[in-house]
């Protein structure tokens, strides 16, 4: 084998060691759409109690707000943690975007930028179910 290539092969092991964890999970990949969903489900067995016990049927939606306000800031500021730690997997290492090689330190920043990604959408779908509250009035 030529010395380039026995270079190279060294440049990729040093990387691999250097790689946080030892072995890669989908549990980070997972959680940001798992957060939203407990927020989404929240916020609407929230809503549906608030309008069938407490406020009845043409009732004002105000305790409600609150509670899906708190729900809110706390599955953000969760799904924020999940992209902070996907985004420091993405910027492992010295290598560039695309992500695509067959290599260890690619898996692990590809899965951290799925991460990220993920992340944002579930940011955004988060809004989208807070969003509901703050546009209806009443539980009619």
């Amino acid at each position: 084998m030529s010395r380039a290539g026995d270079e190279d092969r060294a440049a990729v092991e040093r990387e691999n060691a250097e790689l946080p964890e030892g072995r890669e999970t989908l549990w980070l990949l997972a959680a940001s759409p798992a957060i939203w969903a407990l927020h989404f489900v929240a916020s609407y067995v929230t809503g549906a109690i608030w309008c069938a016990k407490v406020a009845g049927p043409g009732g004002s939606l105000g305790g409600a707000r609150v509670a899906v306000a708190a729900y809110t800031v706390v599955a953000l500021a969760a799904i924020a943690a999940t992209a902070w730690r996907g985004f420091r997997k993405h910027a492992h290492g010295t290598a560039t975007v695309p992500h695509d090689f067959d290599t260890p330190g690619d898996r692990h920043r590809f899965l951290g930028f799925s991460t990220l990604l993920l992340s944002g959408l579930s940011a955004i779908a988060t809004l989208y179910v807070a969003l509901t509250v703050a546009f209806l009035g009443t539980c009619r």
